[in-house]
């Protein structure tokens, strides 16, 4: 496994090095910080160990920048709730060390990502055909399961609560105008399932739902991944290519962390939303689009627009209905519901015998307020289907006694 250790703390950074090269199964490359890492960091690695607080770059910043798939472990001297939250809404972030901590521990959640890693490849593998590529899912698999969703298009939350059928009742209401949605709420509280919600109990729900990312894009792909590009429009584009706006044509887009959206694009798409057209980069032409924008954030919009970072124009096009999403601590209600489906379909995923949650382990979920939300709790359950040993899961097998110690 190669391992990539990120920490200007000369003493931190060698010692984890020598204690991680003891073992022959770990390739072990060292960096004083994380702009160094990003020069030579690639998809080879699979797990990077990363301090938060660096110069230049610190760990959250870098963890934005990792565009690739591996399993990232944070360690700290300076845990709070507040950096807890920030590192758990990344998926690939699988656990959270406080400094001082023994060798022993990093090297058990070295082995628990290690294991995790292996049962996903060996569920790929039971998927593949001889006229497939290695990895690649049974595409009769597939189907089978768009058909067994689209008999029930509209069953998306497993849980139900006082606040989730309000959320749901404004939603539905506003879902049957072509009116700008913002949904506002934490991270991890499935702003997207919400948006998917708008689009289905919409006129649209026929057409085309696209999701993007604002944060999960570099700047300078973004405008390109929007809007499309004509060919020859740069070195690279050897063809043409449709943008996510004229993709979801007739349909819904849903534009996630607009927030970190950069200024430069925001006044391109104030023009598209008031025009109704796009011009692709490179081109010259207009090309018109009927297209309902649904738009969330986790960021403080109005402290945003107070430091021009974001405009007010854009602000008010896009806000015309505000929904905010309440976090999962204020619908307790949908825990064990929502865990109960995670537990089912992880088991199911990686061809397990199905496991149920003990009465003590409902009420260690119960207890623990989710700063992740939903996120954080789907993948609160994965890791404790696949690292029990029996058929129940136990508190042990949720590793909440970390977290809880954090908050």
């Amino acid at each position: 496994m190669k391992i990539a250790i990120v920490e200007d703390d000369i003493n931190m950074r060698k010692s984890l090095e020598i204690a991680l090269k003891e073992y022959d199964e770990y390739e072990v490359v060292a960096f004083k910080n994380a702009i160094d890492a990003m020069k030579k960091l690639d998809s080879t690695f699979e797990v990077i160990i990363t301090d938060i607080t660096m110069p230049r770059m610190n760990g959250l910043e870098f963890i934005k920048e990792i565009h690739f798939p591996c399993s990232i472990i944070i360690i700290t001297g300076n845990a709070t709730l507040n950096t807890a939250i920030e590192a758990i809404r990344f998926e690939n972030v699988k656990d959270f060390l406080t400094k001082p901590f023994e060798v022993e521990d990093l090297i058990a959640v070295l082995e628990r990502v290690k294991k995790v890693r292996e049962k996903k490849e060996a569920y790929e593998k039971r998927f593949v055909t001889k006229d497939r590529r290695v990895g690649m899912p049974d595409t009769r698999k597939i189907k089978v399961e768009r058909r067994k969703q689209g008999s029930d298009r509209r069953k998306k939350f497993y849980g139900t609560s006082e606040k989730l059928e309000k959320i749901k009742s404004t939603l539905s209401k506003a879902a049957k105008t072509d009116a700008s949605i913002m949904l506002l709420g934490e991270s991890g509280v499935g702003k997207e399932l919400f948006a998917r919600y708008v689009h289905e109990e919409s006129p649209r729900y026929a057409g085309p739902f696209i999701a993007i990312n604002m944060a999960a894009i570099p700047e300078n792909l973004l405008e390109s991944e929007l809007f499309g590009y004509e060919k020859g429009a740069f070195t690279d584009a050897t063809s043409q290519k449709i943008g996510h706006f004229e993709s979801a044509h007739k349909g819904t887009l849903f534009l996630d962390e607009i927030g970190e959206m950069p200024m430069s694009l925001q006044a391109k798409l104030l023009r598209v939303i008031q025009e109704r057209e796009i011009v692709r980069v490179g081109g010259t032409k207009p090309v018109k689009i009927d297209v309902r924008i649904v738009s969330a954030t986790n960021a403080n919009i109005l402290e945003k627009i107070k430091n021009k970072e974001f405009r007010e124009d854009l602000y008010y096009r896009l806000n015309t209905i505000p929904v905010k999403i309440a976090p999962l601590r204020e619908r307790k209600e949908e825990v064990i519901d929502i865990a109960t489906e995670y537990l089912y379909r992880t088991c199911r995923q990686y061809n397990m015998p199905y496991k149920t949650l003990s009465d003590e382990a409902k009420a260690l979920l119960l207890e623990y307020d989710w700063p992740g939300n939903v996120r954080e709790l789907k993948s609160v359950i994965e890791r404790a289907v696949i690292l029990s040993e029996g058929d129940q899961i136990v508190p042990d097998d949720l590793g909440l006694d970390i977290r809880l110690q954090i908050q």
